[in-house]
């Protein structure tokens, strides 16, 4: 490690923390950072505790949790389990120019966009550390998906950043994380690892891969909280065309700049699942009517909701965030067919010659 990749750490680190008071006098969006190198080895700061948009759970907070333990739905809202919405179908063929998305479950995509195969937040595993097994099966099976070129990580937490999945990965594959994270994947034996700040951005084959603010956290262990980054991810092709995955993500600020900063945002993928309840979950995960607003201030032409009927990871009733989403799109006034509400396992293409 050069003292200048320290430098540079401590520097955009500084103005990334610089980024998050905003001020009336702030002065215009800067244009996306030029791509830094691949693989890069970088120093960051021991915490990203200054990151947070609002302080975690204090003991009080995690007494009431304890004492109310609303945890899981009841009977009443289990019982929908067998209407989620689960409709496998093969990948769409594409090619350089065509942009197309499909749902796996939970937060994991495969996107094909400039020639690309990416993974999102791969969890192809049936129950993950904490939680009950899945309530959908994954929506493309592991040898269906094509060679995979690249993966992107929100954030550390194991319903987002699975061992076993990504284990089935050639170790060369391009993963791109956020700062702080790519020394676990190091332990694993990844040889392409890029870990970048909020505000950075790498390119592989003619694709950006931009790391953007979210509202959220970073833990694995008991001994690691806010060690690393976490945030969401704008793709973007030759052709200009833009995908924007929000990782876990509260609603907040971060959305307007992240579409002032990356206007013409085509599909945004964001979370619309485990809000309740939202006195303990609101700073962390968006609920559906908030994913709405999300997506306006975005300005993002199309809304595709993820982080639901997978794993039962909150309070409320399985098919509650369809429901809703569904609602506050038709309030909002916006196009029916510009929310991608698809079912686990099916496809949409975007735009192609």
């Amino acid at each position: 490690m050069t003292q200048q990749s320290e430098s540079t750490a401590s520097t955009t680190t500084r103005e990334a923390g610089d980024a998050a008071l905003p001020s009336p006098l702030a002065p215009p969006y800067p244009p996306p950072a030029e791509p830094r190198p691949l693989a890069e080895r970088r120093v960051w700061p021991r915490t990203f505790h200054d990151r947070l948009t609002a302080p975690l759970p204090g003991l009080r907070a995690m007494a009431r949790f304890a004492r109310e333990g609303a945890v899981r739905p009841g009977p009443e809202g289990l019982a929908d389990i067998p209407r989620l919405p689960y409709a496998p179908g093969p990948l769409p063929r594409v090619d350089a120019r065509t942009v197309a998305v499909t749902w796996a479950g939970h937060a994991s995509w495969v996107l094909r966009i400039g020639g690309l195969t990416v993974l999102t937040d791969p969890v192809w595993s049936r129950r993950i550390l904490g939680t009950p097994a899945r309530i959908t099966p994954v929506g493309v099976p592991w040898e269906a998906l094509p060679r995979v070129d690249a993966v992107v990580i929100s954030h550390n937490h194991y319903d987002h950043l699975d061992a076993p999945t990504l284990r089935r990965l050639p170790r060369d594959t391009p993963v791109f994380v956020p700062a702080g994270l790519a020394r676990w994947f190091h332990r694993r034996q990844f040889t392409c690892v890029t870990e970048l700040d909020w505000w950075e951005a790498a390119e592989l084959d003619g694709v950006r891969f931009d790391f953007v603010p979210s509202h959220h956290w970073s833990k694995r262990t008991l001994t690691d909280t806010c060690h690393s980054l976490w945030g969401g991810w704008v793709l973007t092709d030759q052709d200009g065309q833009r995908l924007y995955f929000a990782g876990d993500t509260g609603y907040g600020h971060w959305f307007s700049r992240i579409g002032r900063r990356y206007p013409g945002i085509d599909l945004a993928l964001l979370p619309i699942g485990a809000y309740d309840p939202r006195w303990w979950l609101s700073d962390v995960h968006c609920d559906p009517e908030e994913a709405v607003r999300a997506a306006q201030d975005l300005g993002a032409s199309r809304m595709a909701p993820m982080h639901w009927a997978t794993f039962v990871l909150s309070a409320e009733p399985v098919l509650e965030p369809l429901t809703r989403v569904r609602a506050a799109w038709e309030k909002a006034g916006l196009p029916r067919e510009n929310l991608w509400d698809m079912p686990v396992g099916a496809s949409r293409v975007l735009s192609g010659d």
